[in-house]
C-alpha cells in the first residue's frame, strides 16, 4: 500500500503525519518506507543526517542510472526506512519539464522495491505541482490532513479536482483513504464548528482519530525521533498509533 499525504496548504501537519504514521506502522510490525518529497526535507531530518547522504530523491528521480534502493536508508526505528529529500528537489520541475514520463518517474522507480515494504508513506510539499502529481500517480491512496482552523477547507476543491484528473488517466485506482483533522483544540467552539464542516465535505472519509495540538509533537523532530519514541505516553503518540490502526483497518 502506498499512501501519499497531500494538501497544498502549508502548516496543516503533513510532515508531522508522515513521520508519525510511518513510525506507528513500523511499531505495529509492518515494514515501512517513508519517502520525503518535500524540498524542506523535514521528514528526512527527523530520522537522518541528510548532509551525510550520497543519494537522495532528487538523484533517483532525475538520474536513470539510480535505483530507488540507492536512496533507502535504515533508521534506528525498527522496520522503518527513509528515502530522503534535499533542497535540490525545488529544481525538479524545471529539470523534468517537457519529459514525456515526467509524472511517472516515482511510480516507475518504485516498481523495483514496492514488494519489499508493507507500507510506503510519501510526504509532499505544499503545492499541487509535478512533485505532488508524481506522488499521487505512484500511490494507491491519498491521505489529506486538514487543520482545524477557520480557513481549513480553503483550496480543498483544487486538491480534489487534481485527484480526479489523475484518476481519469494516470492512476485510475487512486483512492482517498481519508481526511485527517489536525492541530485540533477540542476546547474551542470554532474547532468544533470546523470539524462539522470537514465532515460535511468528506463524510465517512473523515478519520475518527483527530490529532490535537501538542508541544510534544513539535519537539520530537528536534531529537530525531517520532512522537512514539520521544514521548510514548503522550496524547500525540496515542493519537497517531490510533490513526495507524484506522489506516490498517481501511485497507
Amino acid at each position: 500500500m502506498i499512501i501519499t499525504i497531500a494538501n497544498q496548504k502549508g502548516g496543516v501537519g503533513k510532515t508531522t503525519t508522515a513521520i508519525n504514521l510511518s513510525a506507528a506502522l513500523a511499531l505495529k510490525g509492518y515494514e515501512t518506507l517513508l519517502i520525503d518529497l518535500d524540498p524542506q526535507a523535514n521528514s528526512s531530518m527527523s530520522f537522518l543526517d541528510v548532509r551525510a547522504l550520497d543519494v537522495v530523491m532528487y538523484d533517483v528521480l532525475t538520474d536513470p542510472a539510480r535505483d530507488m534502493a540507492d536512496a533507502v536508508q535504515a533508521t534506528k526505528t525498527k522496520k522503518l526506512s527513509v528515502a530522503a529529500a534535499s533542497l535540490a528537489l525545488a529544481k525538479l520541475e524545471g529539470k523534468l519539464v517537457g519529459e514525456l514520463d515526467s509524472q511517472y518517474r516515482l511510480k516507475d522507480k518504485l516498481e523495483v522495491i514496492r514488494e519489499d515494504f508493507d507500507y510506503i508513506v510519501i510526504d509532499t510539499p505544499p503545492t499541487l505541482g509535478l512533485i505532488t502529481v508524481n506522488a499521487m500517480v505512484a500511490a494507491s491512496h491519498v491521505l489529506i490532513p486538514i487543520q482545524s482552523s477557520y480557513f481549513a477547507l480553503e483550496g480543498t476543491d483544487d486538491l480534489l479536482e487534481t485527484i480526479d484528473k489523475i484518476k481519469v488517466r494516470a492512476n485510475p485506482n487512486l483512492q482517498i483513504l481519508g481526511a485527517l483533522i489536525t492541530l485540533h483544540d477540542r476546547r474551542t467552539i470554532l474547532a468544533r464548528d470546523i470539524q462539522k464542516q470537514i465532515v460535511e465535505v468528506f463524510g465517512e472519509k473523515v478519520f475518527d482519530t483527530t490529532i490535537s495540538k501538542s508541544v510534544r509533537l513539535e519537539e520530537s523532530p528536534a531529537y530525531k525521533e517520532s512522537i512514539l519514541s520521544f514521548a510514548p505516553q503522550s496524547s500525540g503518540a496515542f493519537e497517531y498509533y490510533k490513526l495507524s490502526e484506522e489506516v490498517v483497518s481501511r485497507v
